[in-house]
């Protein structure tokens, strides 16, 4: 019969770390490449940091914003990558012990929800580089993102607060 206890920390790092990744290729994916909302620099013609102009409908604009598109796909790639590694280096060492999906995931959202306030403020607000969705408005969609990033993370922490670690190795 195996014995539980509530230490989920040891794999609060992984899922924290694939959660930003993860969170990356959501705001990849979805923002700039389905919905074309936006791209890393397609704010540049009003920037705070005086990065030069790089329309999204001129050729020369657009391959521009493809390469720090793909820049920005490398990173998340690599969080995802350092977070897979981290979690293997966790369950290999963890002699037996389980943890639940509920302690995965709310990390993992952790970690989404903390994509979406440190590149909301950075690339957002202080930079200026880029918006969720320009246009008269823009504003509101980038508060909306910061806000999405408070609930993500309000609601993996509270998913993985009662989540167990199953230990196999130990009788109840």
């Amino acid at each position: 019969m195996a014995a539980r206890t509530t230490d989920t920390r040891s794999i609060r790092a992984p899922g924290i770390v694939l959660g930003v990744g993860l969170g990356g290729f959501v705001d990849g994916i979805l923002l700039h490449q389905l919905l074309q909302w936006h791209h890393l620099l397609s704010s540049t013609d009003t920037d705070r940091v005086g990065v030069p102009t790089y329309p999204v409908d001129t050729v020369e604009g657009l391959q521009m914003n493809t390469l720090w598109d793909g820049l920005f796909h490398t990173v998340t790639w690599l969080a995802v990558l350092t977070g897979l590694g981290l979690l293997y280096g966790r369950v290999t060492r963890s002699r037996g012990r389980l943890w639940t999906s509920r302690a995965l995931w709310g990390w993992i959202l952790v970690g989404w929800g903390a994509f979406n306030l440190v590149e909301g403020v950075v690339d957002h607000h202080i930079l200026g580089i880029h918006h969720v969705r320009g246009g008269p408005h823009q504003l509101w969609w980038d508060l909306g993102f910061l806000a999405l990033g408070v609930v993500l993370i309000a609601l993996g922490w509270l998913l993985q607060r009662n989540a167990r670690v199953v230990d196999t190795t130990r009788s109840p």
